[in-house]
Formats: C-alpha cells, sequence, structure tokens
C-alpha cells in the first residue's frame, strides 16, 4: 500500500516549487474563521495547471467544511486537481458528512496537508482513506507549525486535555490598572477595547473571577457591533458571532450577586466553587453551579480547565480578571499567550499594579517570556508574548 510522503520545502523539485504558495494561502484562510469550535480551523485551495480553481475555509462548527466551500466553488474544475489543505481531511462524519470523501468522489489527483489531525476519530484515518482510492498524498513538513498556529486551542485541547490559554491586561506606561480608588475606565483607547471583542469572539469561554465581577460589575460578552470587522465578514461570520462564549466565574465561596450584568445577558455562565453546592440557586437558567476541586482555599484552576475542554468542549479561552487570579494563572504555568495593552499615560506609583508577583529575589527567579506580536493600536500598543 502506497505510504503518504514527508517533504521539506527545500527538498522540493522544480515541478512542484509552487506548493510552498497554495499552501501558505489554504493557511491564511483558515484564519478567516473567527471562531470554529469546536473545530478546527481549517483552509483548502484547489489548484489545477497553477491556477487557484477553489477556496474554502470552514466558518463556523455546522456550516461547511474548508474542503467542501472550495470543492463548491471549482465546480466541474475540481477533477484532477491539487488539494492543498491545512490540517488532515476528516475521515468520520459528524454534522457534516467525512471531507476525504468529498475529495475522493471529486476526483482530485492528489492532496496536499500541513499537519495531521489529532482528533483520535480521525489521525491518519483520513490520510489512510484517500490513499487507498489512488490518491497520493504529501506532507509539507514545514508548514506544520503554522498548521497548528493557525487553531491552537484544538490542538491542545486534542493532545493535552485543556484549552490554549489567553491571559489579557490591560495597563499604563508605569504599569499601572487602575487608580488608588479603583478607577479604571478607561485606561486603554477605544481600538483596544475593540480589538479585545476580536479576542473574546474568538474564545470558547471567557475567565474572570469573583473579585472583578464584584468590583466591576462586567459584561464579558461579545458586542458584534464593537468588532472592526467590514460587514463582509460580519455576514460571513454570522454564526460563530450568533453564539456567545461561555462567561466562567471562578466564585469559591459563592458570593455571585444575583444582580450582576454577567448572569442577565445571553449566553451561558458558568459559576466554578470549592462547594458544596447544596445552597446554590440558580438565578437564571442559563446559570449553572459547578464544583470544582479546591487548591487551598481557591478553586483548582487546571480543574477548571479540564472541565471546561471535556465537559464543554472549549479550545480557546480568554481571561479578564484582576492581579490576583491573572497572577495565578500565570504562577501556574496555565498562560499559553499574554496579551498587554498599553496606554501611553502615567497612573502614579500609589496606583495598582498590573500583577501581584512577589519573592522574586535574583534574576534568574525572573518570569520570562518572548514577544511574538508588537504592533500600535490607535493611540496604544498592544504587545503579545509567550512564556519561554
Amino acid at each position: 500500500m502506497k505510504t503518504m510522503k514527508k517533504i521539506r520545502n527545500d527538498e522540493l523539485d522544480p515541478a512542484i516549487i509552487d506548493w510552498p504558495v497554495y499552501m501558505r494561502r489554504a493557511i491564511d484562510l483558515a484564519g478567516n474563521s473567527i471562531n470554529a469550535s469546536p473545530n478546527p480551523r481549517v483552509g483548502c485551495v484547489l489548484v489545477m495547471n497553477q491556477e487557484i480553481v477553489g477556496e474554502g475555509w470552514h466558518v463556523a462548527a455546522g456550516e461547511a467544511h474548508a474542503e467542501v466551500m472550495a470543492l463548491h466553488q471549482a465546480g466541474d474544475k475540481a477533477k484532477s486537481s491539487i488539494a492543498f489543505v491545512s490540517l488532515e481531511p476528516c475521515s468520520h462524519t459528524g454534522r457534516t458528512g467525512p471531507c476525504s470523501d468529498a475529495l475522493i468522489a471529486a476526483g482530485v489527483s492528489q492532496v496536499v496537508i500541513a499537519c495531521i489531525d489529532p482528533n483520535p476519530e480521525v489521525a491518519g484515518s483520513g490520510v489512510e482513506k484517500l490513499l487507498e482510492a489512488g490518491i497520493a498524498v504529501t506532507q509539507l513538513t514545514d508548514f506544520e507549525s503554522l498548521g497548528r498556529a493557525v487553531t491552537p486551542g484544538y490542538f491542545k485541547r486534542r493532545e493535552q486535555g485543556v484549552p490554549y490559554v489567553r491571559c489579557k491586561l490591560a495597563m499604563s506606561l508605569d504599569g499601572r490598572t487602575a487608580l488608588a480608588n479603583g478607577e479604571s475606565k478607561w485606561i486603554t483607547g477605544p481600538a483596544s477595547r475593540s480589538d479585545v471583542q476580536s479576542l473574546r469572539a474568538a474564545s470558547s469561554a471567557v475567565i474572570t473571577g469573583i473579585e472583578t465581577v464584584l468590583a466591576d460589575d462586567p459584561s464579558l460578552n461579545v458586542r458584534s457591533d464593537e468588532l472592526n470587522l467590514h460587514q463582509e465578514d460580519l455576514a460571513r461570520n454570522k454564526l460563530a458571532l450568533s453564539k456567545q462564549p461561555l462567561r466562567v466565574i471562578l466564585d469559591s465561596q459563592l458570593r455571585t450577586p444575583a444582580g450582576s450584568k454577567i448572569l442577565a445577558l445571553p449566553g451561558e455562565v458558568k459559576i466554578f466553587s470549592i462547594g458544596p453546592l447544596q445552597g446554590a440557586k440558580n438565578p437564571a437558567s442559563n446559570v449553572e453551579y459547578l464544583e470544582a476541586a479546591a487548591s487551598g482555599k481557591r478553586v483548582s484552576l487546571h480543574c477548571v480547565l479540564e472541565s471546561l475542554a471535556s465537559d464543554f468542549d472549549c479550545t480557546e479561552v480568554l481571561v479578564e480578571a484582576g492581579a490576583t487570579l491573572s497572577t495565578a494563572f500565570i504562577r501556574a504555568g496555565l498562560v499559553d499567550e499574554l496579551i498587554i495593552y498599553i496606554a501611553p499615560k502615567l497612573l502614579g506609583s500609589d496606583a495598582r499594579s498590573l500583577l501581584n508577583i512577589a519573592g522574586i529575589e535574583s534574576m534568574s527567579d525572573s518570569l520570562d517570556f518572548e514577544i511574538t506580536d508588537l504592533r500600535q493600536v490607535d493611540s496604544d500598543i498592544r504587545v503579545v508574548l509567550k512564556p519561554i
């Protein structure tokens, strides 16, 4: 039986030297999806005689997969074309049929992928099905990291049993988040707040702590009118944006007020406590109290993440909390990406600090990060960092 070929870019012969161009396009298309959770973001490009004849991406769970969208666009031109897909075509039936079957039925000549699907229901079986049908399959190994990076939460949930965690913070130039009296609206400008809306829209869940609920009474919902998107993009992602991310409150002692904004808005709310929950009364049908393992006197953060992945299929979550909870996530090594918005203002030494990290007595004990993205957002600066 034939096997899948694995090729690096420097091993490509002249006849297929343009393959990386099409694979990069497929990965870029995958990024068009705001939120496909619990499915992966996937892009597909169909090429015939060095011409793109069809393109597609998985817009949202329940919508057509990338391969099916591309095949539909290509029509009869799909026959004998080469399919470039950012992730191995699926081989099982979920809300839609197997993409491997669709590619076989369309008569594509070859399939080129960036990475294997970690889903146990696929995990190479999509490649096997294509090979059994006489379709050559090649993996461009240099694109594996990019294929994974476009949908990091999907891979992390499948491989590690927890979602990909982003922690969002906003501060002044001197590292302050609020005045001494607690006033914090608004440190950053409207463009940064719109950018945060995009982070929420990409997330399966938004996590906060009870202290933030009590102090700020936040909504933590996605407001589509505040997203900096063209009407075409809004329409294309209508299904993904129609469902609010889970709003998650870590509330060890069940102190969430029944009248909190976070409970009253559309969308599901999960309140994790260390119990017992016998006295807890759900203030609304969309609110559910859940018991989590304890870590000292607080909810176990790792337990919460495991529950969000296994019980609610969460792939990417956003932590929007105060200094104490944000520090706890960072200290526990649970943050995959730290996103800090820096406003061009000074709040002074008596203002509240960004984090509550104490006990560092030497440079060797510092928590180190690498900057993966740095850009200006109107008058603010956004820095994206990953722990080293």
